[in-house]
């Protein structure tokens, strides 16, 4: 589409396609031109407006739409947090308000700035000449968020930080080893001023360097904690000479019997769009977006360094803008497909992220298989999976984000979770109680992540219903008499608090989205089926700000009906919030979820006590979740496969 309008740029095939460089750049020109920008005006995000869902459901390619661009800003010298949004369409303003007391995510400018006000402020260096550091170079200060401690942190008062220090042990070495426990600084963000330095005691710092690089671990002062390099693993090829399976068209993609459009934001980093499966020649769909919605890492030590360490990655950072450039052959192996991103800088300007999102098929081993033991012929088939990925790098800690679509029609959500943990300092002899050493004089304190899930479901259709099931033993008597008969127990979740709920895996308990008004060849509800994986719950105690700001990642399960604007579980502004916000207020009002364009939140939990293994880098972690037809098919969906050849010799069955 390409419009007319003089002064605006749209260079979109699809509604649901992300901002281009040159959109970005239009949208933050016509918004500084129409307000009267000042420059102390910085922009936090500038992102695709997703149109209503009929503009969506019912596109066809050709069709003009109002393509239009969400801005979040904020005013330093005002203090003041804006909204906008521009229609790139028109080349005009079609929004703009105030939000009070809504403080936005940290930006990558903010980051850069916090650390040069912090290590210029003489309260610090005077703390920092206490532990006998003079070299402020060797300094590393990670802007954290304040959290909410107070009155004094109200949203609508100062724009606050609340940052960690540590120190490398020479230029280019791991920071993350020698933490400066007790020491908290509060920066106001919008002035780049040091509020407050609080020193609660020297700890010294820890003596060893902590190195992960080769190079740098061979050092001769390096404590020989860990063995130099082992034999490199012989090569592992992984080649699809015929090519691959998938089909690109801008975001669409095709591959198998899925379809589905490849979106990003920079908040949310990877967004699914569009998620459908042809069956027999009609595409029906099962999910009209799929996003993680909020993280949340709350800290279990009470000291003073790491009690109030509560942070919200997605809504205090923004997990978009620290999505890495991925590299074949290192987080990527096989025939790949990459997508570029695009985010904006805080002048407005377009920043390309490359290779921002990997996307690539992966062998999943058997898809099902049978032989016959009389007649001795077998059949085989094997599934594969289709990987969309981006990985963002949040200060210490690394998390990659895999959608898996699979060939039996199943979808998984995976989180890895790796990098550096978050550090504290002890003095010698002692032993953290709520945390584990990990080296001399340093501790990995206990803390889990809670990741949200946000999926806009629609079962061959928008309007769905939502089941809890379990199994349960039959009572003994007539209808068990001999003590082994159990039933699956289904319920309809009727309304948003009774949609409220925590797994029990001693009872298989699962959640079931049916459409209502499809059936299948049997008769049955068509439906998809929700099933957990491991998973944990806080350990934070009511009356705390973590119960208070995390209230969500309290119930695994929540549903809501769809309704603009309720995309994030722990709410729009995140930053200094003393909770209330997301998911506890969506579901105040008790909606009903019966025939209801419904919407499903699951967390999931990863329970973090930090292991001597984990240092001085981390090793992959895995948290997951599972979306299985249950009733969508009138049978198994692999079942027109056709055989694999066997290495050259022909199909793998027996004649």
């Amino acid at each position: 589409m390409t419009s007319t309008a003089k002064s605006a740029i749209v260079t979109a095939a699809h509604p649901l396609d992300p901002l281009s460089p040159d959109e970005i750049s239009a949208a933050s020109a016509i918004l500084r031109a129409e307000q009267g920008l000042a420059d102390t005006a910085r922009f936090v995000y500038i992102e695709a407006q997703e149109p209503e869902k009929a503009v969506v459901t019912g596109f066809r390619a050709g069709q003009e739409w109002d393509r239009c661009a969400a801005i979040m800003l904020r005013e330093r010298a005002e203090r003041r947090t804006y909204e906008a949004v521009v229609s790139l369409t028109r080349g005009e303003v079609v929004s703009w308000r105030e939000v009070p007391g809504g403080q936005p995510p940290m930006t990558l400018e903010e980051f850069d700035a916090c650390e040069q006000a912090v290590k210029a402020d003489p309260a610090w260096q005077e703390a920092m000449r206490k532990r006998g550091v003079t070299d402020f170079g060797l300094a590393m200060v990670d802007p954290w968020p304040a959290g909410y401690r107070g009155p004094d942190d109200d949203p609508s008062g100062r724009r606050l930080a609340r940052p960690l220090t540590f120190v490398r042990s020479e230029p280019g070495e791991n920071g993350y080893a020698r933490p400066v426990e007790n020491l908290i600084v509060t920066v106001d963000l919008d002035l780049m001023e040091v509020l407050d330095v609080e020193d609660h005691g020297v700890v010294p710092l820890p003596p060893q360097p902590g190195n992960y690089d080769p190079t740098l671990m061979l050092a001769e002062d390096n404590v020989p904690a860990f063995p130099s390099a082992r034999e490199a693993p012989r090569p592992i090829s992984i080649t699809q000479p015929e090519g691959v399976g998938f089909t690109v068209d801008g975001h669409s993609v095709s591959w198998g019997n899925w379809r589905l459009r490849v979106g990003f934001t920079p908040r949310e980093g990877l967004v699914l769009h569009d998620i459908g499966y042809v069956d027999r020649g009609t595409l029906r769909p099962v999910i009209h977006r799929a996003s993680l919605s909020e993280m949340y890492v709350p800290y279990g030590d009470p000291g003073a360094t790491h009690w109030n360490k509560n942070v919200f990655d997605m809504g205090e950072y923004g997990l978009g803008l620290l999505a890495n450039s991925l590299q074949l052959g290192c987080d990527c192996l096989g025939e790949i497909h990459y997508f570029d991103a695009c985010v904006n800088d805080q002048d407005g300007a377009p920043v390309l992220l490359p290779n921002a999102i990997c996307m690539h098929e992966e062998d999943f081993g058997i898809g099902w298989k049978h032989t016959d033991f009389r007649t001795g012929r077998g059949e085989v088939r094997r599934n594969r999976r289709l990987v969309i990925s981006f990985f963002a790098t949040v200060g210490n800690y690394d998390y990659g984000f895999y959608w898996n679509l699979h060939l039996d029609g199943s979808i998984e959500f995976e989180i890895k979770l790796t990098g550096i943990i978050s550090t504290g300092a002890l003095t010698a002899g002692e032993v953290p109680e709520c945390g584990n050493l990990v080296a001399p004089g340093l501790f990995g304190p206990n803390h889990q992540h809670f990741f949200n899930v946000r999926l806009d479901m629609r079962v061959d259709g928008d309007r769905n219903n939502l089941y809890e099931v379990e199994s349960a033993a039959l009572p003994a008597g007539v209808g068990n008499p001999h003590g082994n008969a159990w039933r699956q127990v289904k319920r309809q979740l009727t309304s948003e608090a009774e949609a409220q709920r925590v797994i029990n895996p001693l009872v298989g308990r699962a959640w079931l989205v049916t459409s209502s008004d499809k059936r299948n060849a049997l008769g049955q509800e068509v439906g998809y089926k929700l099933e957990p994986g491991a998973n944990v719950l806080p350990f934070f105690q009511e009356g705390s700000q973590q119960a208070s700001r995390g209230r969500f990642a309290t119930k695994h399960l929540w549903a809501t009906p769809f309704a603009t604007g309720e995309r994030f579980a722990a709410g729009d502004y995140v930053a200094q919030n003393p909770g209330g916000d997301g998911l506890p207020a969506y579901t105040k009002g008790d909606r009903p979820l019966e025939d209801a364009d419904l919407v499903v939140w699951y967390n999931l939990g990863a329970h973090h006590v930090v292991r001597p293994e984990d240092w001085p880098v981390m090793p992959v972690t895995r948290v997951s979740m599972h979306l299985k037809p249950a009733g969508f098919f009138d049978g198994n969906p692999m079942l027109d496969l056709p055989p694999e050849s066997a290495a050259g010799h022909g199909a793998c069955c027996a004649d």
